[in-house]
């Protein structure tokens, strides 16, 4: 009698769990529903579009920080965005000896905070059309609209398109973007 109370406790509790999901909001980012239950690299591991990027926050240690409490907002350039990058750029940053390099470079993606596209067209009109945003690296990025397209400007110049936005997660909000943001 004990086990089948068991059993029968273990098929409700499944039946809640895979309902919670089910119910969830979810947005689908390179071919996998993005759980906003989920932290944050819980959800990228799936997306056959952030191969490259899981690949660089393994490879700078940010595994446990961006799966942390935050709240992260978070540009996530694809694996296209990073093709566009000079050859061998990716392999060169992955390297163990430029660790401090790809680090920097990654927390460019990443501001303090759950900034969602309201949030961010609040900003933009605070700042006349342009909102600036202050970088984990403590580097600088612009948004601002071009047309009906939110597009983001770093450091050195180079412009990024906003192709995903809202991507609700349970410690932050992610963006996916096309290019990859590069600091001074």
């Amino acid at each position: 009698m004990l086990r089948l109370k068991n059993l029968a406790f273990t098929l409700v509790a499944a039946i809640c769990i895979n309902t919670a999901f089910a119910q969830e909001k979810t947005v689908e980012v390179g071919g996998a529903p993005m759980y906003p239950s989920k932290n944050i690299v819980e959800n990228a591991v799936h997306s056959k579009d952030h191969t490259t990027l899981v690949a660089a926050v393994k490879a700078a240690g940010l595994v446990e920080t961006l799966q942390g409490a935050g709240p992260f907002t978070v540009f996530a350039p694809t694996n296209e965005a990073f093709d566009k990058l000079p050859k061998g750029t990716v392999d060169h940053l992955l390297k163990p000896e430029n660790k401090s390099t790809l680090t920097s470079i990654l927390t460019y993606h990443v501001v303090a905070g759950r900034l969602d596209s309201k949030a961010l067209a609040d900003k933009v009109k605070e700042g006349n059309g342009t909102a600036e945003l202050t970088t984990v690296a403590g580097g600088k990025i612009w948004i601002m609209m071009k047309g009906k397209k939110w597009v983001i400007k770093d450091e050195k110049g180079g412009m990024a398109t906003i192709t995903v936005k809202d991507v609700y997660q349970s410690n932050g909000v992610i963006f996916v973007i096309d290019h990859v943001l590069m600091p001074k």
